[in-house]
């Protein structure tokens, strides 16, 4: 088939030879395409969008051959979340709490704690009732429920937020686990210490406690002294260590004390040389060996992680580092490998690999995900494939048989080695009646929705067969036989029948309508004719409407369309008569026509005749010409539009009253035959014959307005006349040198002299200035806000100093609210001459201190505010001072430009109509200072225009958005993103004063809004690890405060 708009252009070629008048039926049918061939399967790679007979490629062909069952859902099958035979059940990542998931999975693997767990007293477990779900309060609580269900549980991977909610931990923020077993383990042992049974209470000291004690050896007297301690776990450090036993021997290594760590002897009562180690004396049946991976960095700041291969046995004999070994089991196996992935000591993820404890395989615990060993030995696998960003890479050493080499590993598990023959009892761990009830009734809930999965995945199967056999069904019918009756049915609502994944909706063909009700020609192409039988079965059964059959088809719009063609190829022979019969002199008898519109006639009649022929509704049916013409309104933006602006011809000569415009220049007499061309293009255009009287309002108004320029004119010259000086800021009065022969000064606003100002130079133009508003000067209790000090430190630049004998001008040219007078006494005195200043009102000291606190508060409690870090070179002086930033934006450009002042005060927002008309300057959100200088001075200088004060920057300078409760430490996060210079490569000055404690607040260090502070950046240190520790940080850690870890 043809492509659309060859469709579109044969459907109306018939125009060319006929006139509006002579439209028959068979034009209608071409121009609404009616007996167009319909396309057959497989001769359309897509549907035809021209051709309303084009049935093929609307979603069809997923229904009319054999469809798989799979295609009506896509509901995922329920057994795969269910847990396979023999195998352990993961637990739900909440989005950063791995490192939580792995210890639950390693202490649920420890069966001496879980059994002990079990027996725990549970009152509120035993008696739940399990209609309702079951919510553990404590720790205990918690750790039975979660232990049951991962050892009973019929799903594949639970849901441990229970636990992680009681522990107030933030399950978006990875924390430290080595720090997270410490803190767990300990708040699990005081839970347990508080249990009845005398048995439960020293489980975690029966199961991970072990003694060694501090040994301290006087080298003068050999005084032996021990400290005694008990241990959870070993931390063992590895930097520099290739394996396990010389982590230990480290550990164990005697430390020699002298100079200023030398010893405090009790014998020899005094400071001695002396060495010191530690002595294991027992060990527990479950030994945890933390190997120090993350370290704290001195040179950064910050952690980071050691990434070297460290070895360790899967048999380890701790016989050899203990003091007395008695008859103590000394011989452990490897039973779990806790492992981080990432090159980062803030971030990466954490997994588990451990042993199960009845059958010796080795698992994989990876959150949901849990994978079995092959062949009953642990495989560490691609998580020692990950590559390292550090220059050096290392390589992975060999590893003896029994041994295993790992640069993830960060903490290892061993379970002290049992006899042979130590019977089922220890391998064996049953679930508590109580326990097993609770987990039953989850087991419940997880088949009924399994079943609840199953039944929707069959109803939407069923859904979809019946879909099938009604699409095959219909859509044989579809197809329309020429001669029979047929109807239109909306293309997309084709679509959508046929597009199972969206809900069916009644039929809706309002939107194809034209504005005579009957289906518009531009919309047939998204309209599909169908056969009236099939077109009966789809509204019986999905509604809607209108229905649009053979009688919709419109023969108003065809007529209006095919006028509208014939005049489009008509306009250029138009344009070229009417061109040349505009140009004669016309005198007679003729019509007023805008010479804009003469200008843009022919773009008028285009815009015209493009909406005619895309006219769809009754609302969108005015044309250029009709509208406000039609009810003789026409506002005032028509009659000042430009032709850019234009919509309506002949409307620039249209005045705001809707009649003939008094700009005689703006308009040409043209002659009958002329217009007659026009108001074929624009039938309703405002018509204006030669006789036609100018509008007599607009005339008056205009007389009006003249006067009202000579009275304006008069008023100013005799106002400057009078106040000459004033006006040209000459021998002006000045606080700093009190005039001679004058006690006395006026005040009045700054803004009142620029507005006056304004008005004298373009009397014409601005409106005259009437009254004085002295109140925007004073508190709300009518007192003075300045004092004589602060007037001469800068806040003079608010006011404006009058001499006597032009305040009395000013107060009778204006109406003066009220007068401020600022007066100088001189007294002599024995002592010397005096001289005193006061003021008229007299200052108001209680909001002037009010105003000063505020504006003290404001500079410490910003936020969102902007200050300024330069970078600077190694002597400190700033980089080309003088060359302003390059990289500026045009906004920014053009508020460097002269700016005029505001013309009116009523649109500051530091200003509010008091009742009597006069601006009063607002004290409760901002200081009288900074309201009034938002106010005055926008004009420094004469001619009423100002130099912006905005601050420039300079090249090597950056604005940061910042609060004043940030911290220094927060502050040089946001300067690393903008420098690229890591944190402890930063020295920051502001005033020559060094800012040193990351810890401070950056109002306490006096950093205001505007501040500008000084950056100095140290060489770069080549450690890529280090940085992308520093880049991880992005606020200070506070790891577990506020946790229930911690008691919380």
């Amino acid at each position: 088939m043809a492509p659309r708009v060859q469709l579109e252009k044969a459907a109306w070629r018939w125009v060319e030879t006929v006139k509006p008048e002579e439209i028959r039926q068979e034009h209608i049918e071409l121009a609404y395409r009616i007996n167009l061939p319909a396309c057959k399967r497989g001769a359309c790679r897509r549907n035809c969008k021209g051709n309303p007979n084009c049935l093929v490629g609307i979603g069809e062909q997923a229904w009319l051959g054999e469809i798989d069952e799979s295609a009506f859902h896509s509901i995922d099958d329920p057994n795969s979340e269910r847990r396979e035979k023999n195998t352990f059940v993961g637990l739900t990542n909440l989005g950063a709490t791995c490192y939580v998931n792995t210890f639950l999975q390693v202490w649920f693997h420890n069966l001496e704690l879980r059994r002990s767990l079990y027996q725990c007293q549970n009152s509120r477990a035993e008696e739940h009732d399990t209609e309702s779900d079951y919510e553990p309060q404590s720790i205990c609580e918690h750790l039975q429920y979660l232990f049951a269900l991962l050892q009973n549980s019929n799903r594949k991977y639970i849901d441990p937020s229970g636990l992680v909610k009681a522990l107030g931990l933030d399950t978006g923020q990875q924390q430290d686990a080595q720090e997270f077993s410490k803190l767990f383990l300990s708040l699990l042992e005081d839970t347990l210490s508080k249990q009845k049974n005398p048995n439960l209470r020293n489980v975690i000291q029966q199961q991970f406690c072990g003694q060694f004690s501090y040994v301290t050896v006087c080298n003068q007297c050999g005084r032996s002294s021990a400290l005694p301690s008990r241990f959870y776990e070993l931390e063992l450090n590895i930097q520099g260590h290739k394996n396990l036993t010389e982590c230990v021997t480290e550990f164990l290594k005697e430390e020699k004390l002298d100079g200023e760590n030398r010893y405090f002897c009790e014998t020899c009562q005094s400071k001695q040389n002396a060495t010191r180690r530690i002595k294991l004396h027992s060990l527990p049946p479950t030994l945890n060996l933390q190997l120090m991976r993350f370290v704290f960095d001195r040179q950064t700041g910050h952690k980071k992680k050691l990434n070297s291969f460290i070895s360790f046995p899967e048999q380890l004999d701790m016989g050899p580092f203990l003091e007395e070994k008695q008859d103590e089991k000394c011989v452990y196996e490897l039973s779990a490998v806790l492992i981080h992935r990432g090159i980062s000591a803030y971030s990466g993820h954490y997994i588990a690999h451990v042993k199960d404890a009845r059958t010796g395989d080795w698992y994989k615990f990876n959150d949901e995900e849990i994978e079995k060993m092959e062949g009953k030995k642990l495989q560490l696998g691609i998580e020692e494939d990950i590559a390292e960003t550090v220059k050096s890479q290392t390589k992975k050493p060999k590893c003896s048989k029994g041994y295993h080499c790992s640069r993830n590993a960060y903490m290892l598990v061993y379970k002290v080695q049992q006899e042979e023959n130590s019977g089922p009892f220890r391998t064996n761990v049953e679930v508590p009646a109580f326990l097993q009830r609770l987990v039953d009734q989850d087991n419940h809930k997880f088949e009924e929705w399994c079943s609840e999965m199953t039944d929707m995945r069959k109803q939407s199967v069923d859904k979809g067969k019946a879909k099938h056999e009604e699409v095959k069904e219909l859509y044989k019918l579809l197809p329309a036989r020429d001669g029979e009756p047929y109807e239109f049915i909306p293309l997309d609502w084709l679509k959508k029948w046929l597009d199972d994944s969206t809900a069916t909706k009644e039929i809706d063909s309002s939107r194809f309508l034209c504005s005579h009700d009957k289906l518009h020609p531009d919309k047939v192409g998204d309209t599909r004719k169908v056969s009236m039988q099939a077109a009966q079965l789809l509204y019986e059964r999905y509604g809607g409407g209108p229905r649009l059959n053979e009688s919709s088809l419109c023969r108003e719009c065809v007529s209006q369309r095919c006028r509208v063609l014939r005049l489009k190829n008509q306009l250029s022979e138009d344009y070229k008569e009417i061109s040349n019969l505009v140009k004669r002199t016309f005198s007679g008898a003729g019509f007023w026509v805008g010479k804009a519109s003469l200008r843009s006639w022919r773009q008028l009649a285009l815009e015209q005749l493009e909406e005619d022929e895309h006219e769809t509704t009754h609302n969108n049916s005015q044309t250029n010409g009709q509208g406000p013409h039609t009810n003789n309104k026409f506002s005032s933006e028509l009659s000042e539009c430009t032709e850019d602006e234009m919509k309506t011809f002949n409307e620039d000569i249209v005045c705001s009253h809707g009649g003939l415009s008094i700009l005689e220049t703006e308009r040409k007499l043209v002659s009958p035959e002329v217009w007659t061309k026009f108001r074929e293009y624009f039938p309703k255009a405002p018509e204006f014959t030669k006789d036609q009287e100018p509008c007599q309002q607009c005339l008056t108004m205009e007389q009006e307005e003249k006067d009202n320029e000579a009275v304006s004119k008069m008023m100013a010259l005799d106002q400057k006349n009078q106040l000459l000086n004033l006006f040209h800021e000459k021998n002006r009065p000045a606080l700093t040198k009190w005039p001679q022969g004058t006690d006395v000064l006026y005040i009045v606003p700054l803004f009142f002299v620029d507005e006056w100002r304004k008005f004298i130079r373009r009397p014409t133009k601005s409106s005259p200035v009437s009254n004085v508003s002295n109140t925007l000067l004073l508190c709300p209790h009518g007192g003075f806000m300045f004092t004589y000090d602060s007037l001469i430190n800068g806040e003079a630049q608010h006011v404006a100093l009058l001499w006597p004998n032009e305040w009395d001008v000013i107060s009778r040219l204006f109406i003066v609210d009220q007068p401020i007078s600022i007066h100088c006494l001189k007294r002599t005195t024995p002592s010397g001459s005096t001289t005193q200043y006061t003021t008229q009102p007299d200052l108001c000291w209680e909001c002037r201190e009010s105003f000063l606190f505020q504006q003290q508060r404001d500079l410490r409690e910003y936020t969102q505010a902007t200050i300024y870090i330069r970078k600077v070179i190694e002597d400190k002086r700033m980089m080309k001072e003088a060359a302003p930033e390059l990289s500026v934006s045009s906004s920014e450009a053009e508020e460097e430009k002269e700016e005029h002042p505001k013309l009116d005060g009523e649109k500051d927002p530091d200003f509010s109509q008091s009742q009597d008309g006069a601006k009063r300057l607002k004290l409760s959100d901002s200081s009288v200072s900074t309201a009034a200088a938002g106010v005055v001075t926008n004009v420094a200088k004469p001619g009423g225009i100002r130099r912006s004060t905005r601050h420039r920057k300079l090249r090597g300078e950056k604005a940061l958005i910042v609060s004043a409760n940030q911290t220094l430490k927060e502050l040089k996060i946001q300067i690393m993103h903008a420098f690229s210079v890591a944190p402890f490569d930063q020295n920051l000055f502001i005033d020559g004063k060094s800012l040193t404690d990351d810890s401070a607040t950056l109002g306490s260090l006096g950093i205001i809004p505007e501040s500008i502070i000084c950056l100095k950046a140290d060489e770069p240190i080549a450690d890529y690890a280090a940085m992308d520790d520093v880049y991880q940080v992005r606020m200070p850690e506070e790891g577990f405060k506020g946790t229930g870890l911690l008691g919380h």
